[in-house]
Formats: C-alpha cells, structure tokens, sequence
C-alpha cells in the first residue's frame, strides 16, 4: 500500500473542520432516530493505527445512546464454545441505533490468526463463513461500513514508543501489542488474505492510511457521513420558557465539602 503524501494538517484548520462535521453527525444521529435505521461501523488496523483517536472524534458530541461502541473483551469459556461470531451478534445495532465495533469479528482474521490463538483451519473457515454472514446484516437493512487504518512502520514505532515513555498512554500498551509489532510481515499477510476473502460488493473494505492522525480523522468521518444518505429531520423551533418566581426561596450553603479550587 503506498502511503498518502500530503501537507501535515495544522490543527486550526483540523478543529475547524471537525466542528462541521461534528454538526453533522448530529444530524445524521437525529436522522437514524427518526428514520429508525440501523447503521454499524468496524474499525479493523495494526496496532498503533489510531483506532481509538478516529472513534474518539467520531463521538465526542454525539450521544452515547445512539452511537454505542462496542469493544468486547476476551471471550469467557462459554463463548469460545459457541459459533465464532455469536458473541458479536447481540451488539448489532436495532432501529435507531448506530454501532461502532472497535476491533470485531476480523479479530480472527486478524490477532487470533498471527498469534496462535486460532487454528489455521479456524481461520480460513472464518473467512469463508464471514461474507455471507455480512450478507446477512446488509440485507436485514444495515448499513454496515468497514475501516482498515493503516500505518507505516515508521509511524508505529513512533507512536509505541510515545506509549512507552508517557505516563498518559502506557495503559495502551501490553505485551500482546509489543509481540504484534515484532510480526509486521505476518499481519501484513494475514491482513492481505483477509482483503482477498471479505471485500464483497455488499460489504467492501475501505482503508486509509493514518500516519496523519488530523487528516485520518476528517477523512473516515467525512467517509461515513458521504455514504448514508441521511437528512436533517424536521424540527421545531426551540424557545426557552421563562423561570418560575422564587416566592422568598433563599440558597442554603450547599454543602460542608467543596472541591478545592486549584486552578
């Protein structure tokens, strides 16, 4: 994949941009409420690829009740005896809803793959059954939109690096993500097989090179926004009403205990 060459994006311009698009995810959620439609993202990349930074974004002002993310933790005992993608299905959205997998059932195609966690013979089922399991949601009436980040090499030693050294990040890093960043040809592979098996005409991949992480974030949401064909409902207008007279109602002192003032 060859990188996008591009100006760094300065960040008055980036916040500038993200307050329009930010103003029209909100349409879009008031949108799929009132259309009851039913709308599920997938973030798949390596790590490092800034998954998190994208959905941050994409969140940020929007309520949690209609855009819910959902990044499951290992399977229990129980769900590694079910159907692989069973444990992903409850999550999918319902009317009005809109359901942002950070890392989904391609964690198969993908980590259990590279790291031993499935078997081979696991894997390539997966991708066989996986196509028309998509088939399947699309034609429920989702909208389902896939995401592959990928970063250079350059890039990711960067940015593990910055989890090493800053106390703000190391909660980002396990040993699992160091044992990834060794086996960059095998995901590479993995992820390429992956690409050749799920890229369907009803639920192709879309991939964006993310070493610009301002450019990345525009990118995906002005991405999602360009392929629902979503309208401002109607709406009345809104007037605040005045306050009820306080009839001789006096502020008590609130409490024994204020938070200090340190700033």
């Amino acid at each position: 994949m060859e990188a996008h060459v591009g100006e760094p994006l300065n960040r008055k311009r980036y916040e500038r941009k993200l307050r329009e698009l930010h103003a029209e995810l909100v349409k879009l959620q008031e949108w799929t409420k009132h259309a009851g439609a039913k709308i599920c993202i997938v973030f798949e990349g390596r790590d490092g690829a800034g998954k998190g930074g994208v959905i941050k974004a994409l969140t940020e002002r929007v309520s949690p009740r209609v855009f819910r993310v959902v990044a499951l933790p290992p399977p229990t005992e129980r769900e590694k005896s079910q159907m692989y993608v069973q444990r992903y299905l409850p999550h999918l959205p319902a009317a009005g809803e809109i359901v942002i997998f950070d890392r989904s059932w391609y964690n198969r195609a993908g980590v259990e793959r590279v790291m031993g966690f499935c078997s081979e013979e696991q894997a390539k089922s997966f991708l066989e059954v996986v196509p028309n399991v998509e088939k399947a949601i699309v034609e429920s009436g989702a909208t389902l939109l896939k995401y592959w980040l990928e970063v250079g090499q350059k890039e990711q030693t960067k940015r593990m690096e910055e989890r090493i050294n800053d106390p703000r990040k190391i909660w980002k890093l396990s040993p699992m993500d160091l044992e990834s960043y060794s086996r960059w040809y095998d995901y590479s592979r993995a992820r390429d097989e992956m690409f050749r098996s799920t890229d369907t005409a009803w639920a192709p991949w879309f991939a964006v090179h993310s070493d610009d992480k301002r450019r990345t974030r525009l990118n995906i949401i002005s991405h999602i926004l360009a392929s629902i064909p979503y309208e401002a409902p109607p709406r009345e207008k809104i007037k605040l009403p005045k306050r009820q007279k306080s009839k001789g109602y006096e502020e008590p002192d609130l409490a024994r205990n204020w938070v200090p003032d340190i700033a």
